[in-house]
């Protein structure tokens, strides 16, 4: 079964850094895309960055020049380094995947790591 595992949340301050990170496995036989969604209370689960291609990642005008998402391919893994963080940042961030596996081609969703930003 495919999983997506996350970690690297917290509680910051404002203007601080944190550098999340969501691992994939289980019979993957290619990703073709992966990156990360938030949540915040009471809010629409929102685009923050997404790899569509190699070398081409949208993000999130409310992120952009502060986040940068890098990605490990030889590890099924990727990186969100999230810079000045804001209270808005606060959110749940859950890792996104469209994956075909051994088993079927199919999005998937990690379980989700919090982030706090406090003022």
């Amino acid at each position: 079964q495919v999983q997506l595992v996350e970690s690297g949340g917290g509680l910051v301050q404002v203007g601080d850094s944190l550098r999340l990170s969501c691992a994939a496995s289980g019979g993957i036989v290619s990703i073709r895309r992966m990156g990360w969604y938030r949540q915040a209370p009471g809010k629409q689960r929102e685009l923050v960055a997404l790899a569509i291609s190699r070398g081409n990642t949208n993000y999130a005008d409310s992120v952009k020049g502060r986040f940068t998402m890098s990605r490990d391919s030889g590890k099924n893994t990727v990186f969100l380094q999230m810079n000045s963080l804001k209270p808005e940042d606060t959110a749940v961030y859950l890792c996104y995947a469209y994956i075909t596996s051994d088993y079927d081609t199919a999005a998937y969703w990690g379980q989700g790591t919090q982030v706090t930003v406090s003022s």
